[in-house]
């Protein structure tokens, strides 16, 4: 059975680069994550692929999700990547830097405790905020509102996860920053209690 720490859990099969990977997370196997900032006890199953991204803390990503879905150049006459990583083609030609500075300004930024399903598909400058879920097999390219359900192609809202009041009443508890020794204290409460009983206990 694994055993989380402190130190990141990557499997070997992964491939990760130019990342930072915070407490008590994990990289399942054939991921390929570079760019990106992975927040403390968020984890991304078998075959996951993200770049240029910003994940809070507590993220649930299922396998083969993809964030940063990158964009070719459809103003061009061509879409091919020769135009862009001309260097791989021709000896006397350059990587085009300026194409891959627009990419990188388009990063996707997914917020705290955000459970995105199985095959899903994030598209490049979108923000999902906290407490989101985004459905099995969505391709995302707008941005999701905080405590809320999308799913489809595109995704398009479903429902809210919890009203208006209980939402912003999370938000104001960050439970997500609590320290390790405070998460253990509140584990049967976290199991137990559904959502307003649980801020009726923890809440201001």
């Amino acid at each position: 059975m694994t055993k989380l720490s402190e130190t990141p859990l990557v499997d070997p099969t992964a491939r990760v680069s130019d990342c930072t990977l915070g407490r008590y997370t994990e990289v399942a196997e054939r991921c390929r994550i570079s760019e990106t900032e992975l927040g403390d006890y968020s984890y991304i199953m078998e075959d996951g692929s993200v770049w240029c991204a910003t994940i809070g803390k507590f993220a649930n990503i299922a396998s083969s999700v993809r964030i940063n879905a990158t964009n070719h150049p459809m103003w061009r006459a061509t879409l091919h990547h020769f135009t862009y990583r001309a260097a791989d083609y021709w000896p006397d030609a350059d990587k085009e830097e300026g194409f891959f500075a627009w990419r990188r300004a388009h990063r996707v930024s997914i917020g705290h405790d955000v459970w995105i399903g199985h095959g899903a598909t994030i598209l490049p400058g979108v923000t999902v905020g906290n407490g989101a879920v985004i459905g099995s097999g969505a391709v995302v390219t707008k941005d999701v509102a905080p405590y809320t359900i999308v799913g489809g192609v595109p995704a398009k809202l479903i429902r809210d996860r919890f009203g208006k009041h209980v939402a912003e009443r999370f938000e104001k508890l960050a439970w997500w920053d609590w320290d390790h020794a405070r998460l253990r204290s509140a584990l049967d409460d976290f199991r137990a209690l559904d959502a307003e009983n649980f801020l009726a206990r923890y809440g201001a």
